[in-house]
């Protein structure tokens, strides 16, 4: 029943909101520049790894799978009504930043870790965190299994990544005096490693996971240390200079996670949304549709096209992977986890 105390607090809403739709919201619309190109395109253009099992790879056919691969998807199908609409662009690590920049993607997925420096600098912007992570090292076997061993090691470390510098201020840390062996790509890190260039080699836990399932020897022959250097919150990033664009990777992402919360799958979320507190929570106010530029329904085109947070990570990483990743700090809040998405309404 409507109280006249209710009608006036929907009233004032009412105001708030025509007010923003003249104003700022408007300008935010308009100034999308990154949208416009892609619709006139017909394609999202998604950067991505040279190849990490699990988050960016392709097989044979040349169709790529993985955890960011399906993000990249999911922006498509909610942007452009189709997850078939991606150009992805395989980039080594320090030809993201410059790709993304140049306007040669629209959309960095790609093991990419959120830091001040980064968004300070580089003039990029991170949507949110699509799996946490932390960077580890891996040694073989007979090496030894104790961060002490690492003493007055060579250390295979990627270049341009936030690995070399926690690499140095780590072994600073802890009086470890290793010899860093700086490589230019994920496969020569592989191969400088197993070809014994290097007794250990240190990136984020989950691609060291990926090398590990792939020793020549077996996964029974190297080892992954305990120790984790820093914390990698790896995110999906755009051009710092395109807010509205900005919005709309953001909260694909969140509905992703809120979907998972609410048991909402790619099976089920068509009757699920019938759910006024369901559609609530994953259907976003008209008004806010059309001010960001884009077709009705793109929050749930981009949960059909992906499935819902949880279905991404199992399908991918987790125990219905060949890594078989435990979920870990990319848990739901409710399950012990970080997955947390703000409220849609």
């Amino acid at each position: 029943m409507n109280t006249p105390a209710w009608s006036f607090v929907a009233a004032v809403r009412a105001v708030l909101l025509a007010a923003l739709l003249t104003g700022s919201a408007v300008a935010t619309a308009a100034g999308s520049e990154t949208l416009a190109h892609i619709k006139a395109r017909g394609t999202l253009r998604c950067g991505i790894s040279e190849g990490i099992a699990g988050f960016s790879a392709a097989d044979g056919a040349g169709h790529f799978s993985g955890i960011d691969a399906d993000f990249c998807r999911a922006v498509a199908a909610a942007v452009l009504g189709d997850p078939n609409k991606v150009t992805f662009v395989p980039l080594k690590a320090s030809a993201r930043f410059p790709a993304l920049r140049t306007d040669r993607i629209d959309l960095l997925a790609r093991n990419t870790t959120w830091t001040l420096l980064r968004e300070g600098t580089l003039g990029i912007q991170f949507a949110g965190i699509l799996f946490y992570d932390a960077q580890a090292f891996m040694v073989s076997r007979k090496n030894g299994t104790a961060s002490s061993s690492l003493n007055g090691a060579t250390v295979c470390v990627q270049q341009d990544t936030t690995s070399e510098r926690n690499l140095m201020g780590y072994a600073s840390a802890n009086s470890l005096n290793v010899k860093p062996l700086v490589v230019g790509s994920v496969p020569e890190l592989a191969q400088a490693f197993f070809s014994g260039r290097c007794s250990a080699a240190t990136a984020d836990a989950s691609l060291l996971s990926v090398l590990k399932s792939r020793a020549p020897g077996g996964a029974s022959t190297v080892e992954i240390l305990p120790e984790r250097l820093s914390k990698q919150p790896l995110g999906p990033a755009v051009r710092g200079d395109d807010d509205a664009w900005l919005v709309v990777v953001r909260w694909v992402l969140f509905t992703l996670i809120t979907a998972e919360e609410l048991g909402v799958t790619r099976e089920n979320y068509a009757a699920r949304v019938r759910d006024p507190l369901v559609a609530r929570a994953l259907v976003p106010d008209a008004t806010v549709t059309a001010t960001l530029g884009i077709e009705p329904g793109w929050t749930l085109r981009a949960l059909q096209s992906a499935g819902n947070y949880g279905e991404m990570f199992e399908r991918n990483l987790g125990a219905g992977s060949p890594l078989g990743l435990e979920r870990g700090l990319n848990n739901l809040w409710t399950h012990g986890g970080l997955m947390y998405a703000p409220p849609m309404q």
